[in-house]
């Protein structure tokens, strides 16, 4: 190849269980379909936390929330942490971005009274904006602006549903922003432009879209897409009050989760709306997932009229999920699959012989990082948790790849949610990490009560067995595994390094290297 660029399609709040490819009848998506049918599709992905700020920053950093600690929204992000658009800038591309990245900087590195404190994330420090969504999606309205529309008072407004008479909530009424005018064209257009504008230069574009983020609602003709009786039912115990018996963080959640956070001007909670509502949020999300495969369409379709296609490695993720009324919840949250679980999709023009084969080992968003550094050539960091997911495009999976997936969660009081607070605990002490294969689950939380789920039996995760007698072992060996997982990955960054009477010694960082 004469040149190598990636593009880096990141979408907000997609489910795993939204990919036709592996078997989601009810959706179409033709342009992930396109991607699915000449890449590696993985089966077994998640995002390793949740929600935003912490997914994308395991994702940028290729660390643990354990090791980056920006456990929520609101936290910084330490300064020491190589990032991704500095290890790209490293093998000599200037990583352009489009979206956001949720990201606070280090307080140690700028003053109080800067701006970037007052947002709930702006943008990683050394990525070259392209097309920033903007603090409060500034730059989005100032496009609108730009192009005539006229923006209510209320900026939020062009969110809700059209019509006066409209109801906050789930509907199938279209959006009052036209789908010219929608983020996801928005997006889709800054990314045209970088593109023709690098003239067939390398590139390397993080592309991000809002959506299928809250709130639900999507432009005509999204909005009546699909029909809520086409749409799978929810998996949820019979009442809210028996799905909280299970744990006391899941009943906070159910209690406290409003849906406001998910309909612009929404009243009530999620744990309240009936099955029809339910159905209807569903459909307006395929709606939504089917707006960013159109937009998505569009970029895939200059790289093959440019002849790019063949020099470009092609990432297709989430930063988390969307618990859509399963469990009775929305949102990203907790320990459910539904919240972590992601589409993950690599196209690989190196392994063109690899095309449309689904891969079933466990993957998480950690190993991103190490996968495009790899495939561009250049020096992984030390300190970097994930591995790289080549071997595993080329079919060469190695024998010591992990055989669990590993997932943390920080549920301390934020500006919308009082866990904290409501279950008498310190902010040190809202954490909870999860570790699961195809047979158990198991959840250990720092203070609270711990859970374990039979997936073979109950692959809906109702029954907790943690504290059955009959259980004691496996609860015991799992927990031993995740302790072990934590001691492994505790942070190395300089730990193969050793002072010696013959200077400083650089010790082999993995298995076959030479010291």
């Amino acid at each position: 190849m004469s040149k190598r660029n990636v593009l880096l399609i990141v979408v907000d709040q997609w489910r795993a269980d939204h990919v036709p490819h592996l078997g989601a009848t009810h959706l179409r998506t033709p342009n992930l379909d396109r991607l699915c049918r000449q890449g590696v599709t993985f089966r077994n992905h998640v995002t390793t936390c949740v929600p935003c700020g912490p997914a994308r920053a395991s994702l940028h950093t290729g660390l643990y929330l354990m090791n980056h600690r920006q456990v929520q929204n609101w936290i910084p992000l330490d300064a020491r942490h190589t990032t991704l658009p500095r290890a790209i800038r490293s093998c000599g591309l200037d990583p352009a971005l489009i979206g956001y990245t949720t990201t606070v900087p280090d307080p140690r590195t700028t003053h109080p009274n800067d701006p970037r404190f007052q947002n709930l994330g702006d943008m990683m420090e050394g990525w070259r904006p392209v097309g920033a969504f903007g603090p409060g999606h500034e730059f989005y309205f100032g496009w609108l602006a730009q192009k005539g529309f006229p923006l209510p008072k209320n900026r939020e407004e062009i969110w809700l549903p059209e019509g006066e008479d409209a109801i906050p909530g789930a509907t199938n009424r279209p959006a009052r922003i036209p789908k010219e005018l929608s983020d996801s064209t928005f997006f889709t257009e800054k990314a045209l432009e970088y593109l023709k504008g690098r003239n067939g230069n390398p590139f390397f574009l993080h592309l991000g879209y809002y959506r299928p983020h809250p709130p639900f609602v999507v432009s005509a003709p999204y909005h009546d897409m699909y029909r809520p009786e086409d749409m799978p039912k929810p998996l949820a115990a019979p009442t809210p009050e028996a799905e909280a018996s299970t744990h006391p963080l899941l009943a906070h959640y159910l209690r406290h989760t409003r849906q406001a956070s998910f309909f612009t001007g929404g009243q009530g909670m999620i744990a309240e709306m009936d099955a029809a509502t339910i159905a209807q949020m569903r459909a307006t999300y395929c709606g939504m997932i089917a707006e960013v495969d159109d937009n998505i369409g569009r970029v895939l379709d200059l790289l093959e009229q440019t002849g790019q296609m063949k020099d470009t490695l092609i990432i297709f993720t989430s930063d988390h999920g969307e618990q859509l009324g399963d469990h009775h919840l929305a949102g990203k949250l907790g320990y459910h699959d539904e919240s972590f679980r992601i589409p993950l999709v690599i196209v690989d023009p190196d392994a063109p012989d690899q095309a449309g084969r689904i891969e079933d080992a466990p993957t998480e968003s950690i190993d991103l990082m190490p996968t495009i550094i790899d495939w561009l050539g250049g020096e992984v960091p030390r300190a970097c948790d994930g591995r790289s997911l080549r071997p595993l495009v080329l079919d060469m999976k190695p024998a010591d790849w992990r055989t669990e997936l590993h997932y943390e969660y920080d549920f301390r009081d934020t500006f919308h949610s009082r866990a904290e607070t409501e279950l008498g605990l310190h902010m040190d002490e809202c954490t909870l990490l999860v570790i699961q294969d195809a047979k158990w689950k198991y959840v250990h939380f720092t203070t609270l009560p711990p859970l374990l789920f039979d997936l073979e039996r109950d692959p809906g995760q109702f029954t907790n067995v943690a504290e059955d007698p009959a259980h004691a072992a496996i609860a015991k060996d799992y927990a031993q595994k995740a302790l072990s997982w934590r001691m492994v990955h505790a942070d190395r960054t300089l730990t193969h390094y050793r002072a010696s009477p013959n200077g400083l010694e650089r010790r082999p960082t993995h298995k076959g290297e030479q010291a």
